[in-house]
């Protein structure tokens, strides 16, 4: 019996090792590139496309979501907001509770982002403190008359794609 039993808990261990990857090794074994994580730890697992937002929100006041996108914009002045694309529009996303930053040269750049999204407005002097901190001219803020009611994203977690 003992002959057996050694060999099998050998193989059965030898099994769950190779089936217990963290999913950072997943990652950066699927993806070929390591990933930075910013506010909650969270994992690439079942993130959707940014651009299949708007469907899943569909019917929805606000959903829980993880998301998978490129950042178009960052703050320049802290890293306190990020805007992705999501369809042929640009969403805001804010980290939860101010307690996380992203860094400043992250442009282009993949990310992971989970969270809540939903529908916000925007006031007039929130929309021209974003472009401030966005560095945009005088001339382009003076330009922001009117409130926008802005599809938001509240994120708890971030994974920011390495050495791209």
């Amino acid at each position: 019996m003992k002959k057996i039993f050694i060999p099998l808990s050998l193989a059965l261990s030898f099994f769950v090792f190779a089936c217990s990857n963290s999913s950072e090794e997943n990652m950066e074994a699927s993806a070929g590139a390591k990933w930075s994580s910013f506010g909650d730890t969270i994992t690439a697992d079942d993130a959707i496309e940014a651009a299949d937002l708007i469907t899943k929100l569909e019917g929805h006041d606000s959903i829980n979501v993880k998301l998978h996108a490129k950042v178009d914009e960052v703050c320049q002045k802290k890293g306190c907001w990020m805007n992705i694309p999501v369809g042929d529009k640009s969403m805001r996303v804010r980290f939860k509770d101010y307690g996380f930053f992203m860094p400043k040269d992250c442009n282009g750049k993949e990310v992971i982002i989970e969270g809540k999204a939903f529908y916000d407005i925007t006031t007039v002097e929130m929309l021209k403190h974003y472009a401030h901190d966005g560095g945009k001219s005088e001339e382009e803020i003076a330009k922001i008359t009117d409130p926008e009611i802005d599809l938001s994203f509240e994120a708890h977690g971030v994974l920011l794609k390495d050495g791209e």
